[in-house]
């Protein structure tokens, strides 16, 4: 698959520049869980590795482009690794990126279970360990159960934040249309094993409310992030529902969003009976780029590449010069439809 390349201004840059240096949680004290490595300095070649879970997925294909961009700048080795969604291969990989004599590591765990046996490996080898996306405990496989010192420093963005942007478009694309509650349903769709989602899930849900939408029955779907997982779980929730005439979807990613309008679509559904708010832009974008009118009427566009940029460099300043991981740094996002995507800079293949 091709890499996406997104075009940004100064303002843009200023921003990720500082969401890096003032990134920290509420606390505003860097990380300190056991699973972020040692504070030593690293002097000579620097190398990184850049573990993945979904890499052929087109949000992570975006950023190992921004990682891979940030460290040719900065003269480091990067090897990135595709974990599929492979828990095994996740720890397989970690051991094996310590054996290289790698000096620091970046993950998105395939599922937050595996997160304190990669923690353990990175500190028993002293090797700093930062986190992409999605979060990582040290002492436990839920990282909704942890004491904030015991999670591990996290470059990307907040879940309750975006999940809050997409329940807040929704609500105001239901309230648009004019549609009865009693004759909706709505879809929230995401890997419920993910924290992550579940923090966009939960933000969507209490957008909704904060928005003042009426009650609306909702459907919850369990699925493997993927378009197909979605799409077959939505076509079988249309047929369970067949007196339903209008759908409001949401979900962790642009792939549920976009699955799940699919699905409607293939059970009959038309798209100005729908109202799809993706996450992450890059597959609602093709829709809008080709002139569909399926039902995805948004998307919160979530530059990947930049995440990637600002672990790789988080990561460099800790080997380089001893500074500790903020707790958590964030990369902006906005939300973005079909006559205003292309203003957004990025672009769409």
């Amino acid at each position: 698959m091709s890499m996406i390349r997104y075009r940004r201004g100064a303002a843009l840059t200023g921003a990720l520049a500082l969401a890096l240096t003032l990134g920290a949680c509420s606390s505003g004290k860097p990380a300190s869980g056991t699973g972020t490595g040692t504070g030593k300095k690293t002097d000579g070649p620097m190398s990184i590795a850049y573990l993945q879970k979904q890499g052929d997925q087109e949000y992570f294909v975006s950023e190992a482009a921004g990682a891979r961009k940030k460290a040719e700048e900065l003269g480091v080795k990067l090897t990135v690794v595709n974990l599929g969604n492979d828990a095994s291969k996740t720890i397989t990989e970690v051991k094996s990126a310590i054996a290289q004599k790698n000096s620091g590591i970046v993950i998105v765990v395939p599922e937050s279970a595996v997160g304190p046996q990669v923690a353990a490996e990175a500190k028993k080898a002293g090797i700093p360990l930062l986190t992409s996306d999605d979060q990582v405990c040290v002492s436990g496989p839920r990282p909704a159960d942890c004491d904030k010192a015991d999670l591990v420093a996290r470059v990307g963005f907040s879940g309750t934040q975006m999940g809050g942007e997409v329940g807040k478009r929704a609500a105001a694309e239901f309230a648009k249309a004019g549609w009865s509650p009693a004759d909706t349903r709505i879809v929230y769709a995401w890997k419920q094993d993910t924290t992550v989602c579940t923090d966009r899930i939960n933000g969507a849900k209490a957008a909704w409310k904060e928005a003042g939408a009426p009650e609306v029955r909702t459907v919850e779907l369990g699925t493997d992030n993927t378009p197909a997982g979605a799409q077959a779980k939505v076509e079988a929730t249309v047929t369970a529902n067949q007196g339903v005439r209008h759908w409001v979807v949401m979900g962790c990613n642009d792939e549920n969003v976009s699955g799940g309008v699919k699905g409607l679509n293939n059970a009959g559904v038309r798209g100005a009976d729908i109202v799809g708010v993706g996450l992450g832009a890059y597959l609602a974008c093709k829709d809008w780029q080709a002139g569909a009118d399926n039902g995805m009427k948004a998307a919160l566009y979530i530059p990947g590449d930049e995440v990637g940029k600002l672990a790789v460099q988080a990561m460099y300043e800790k080997l380089k010069n001893g500074t500790e991981f903020a707790a958590e740094a964030f990369a902006p996002t906005r939300m973005v439809d079909a006559d205003t995507w292309r203003d957004a800079g990025f672009g769409c293949k």
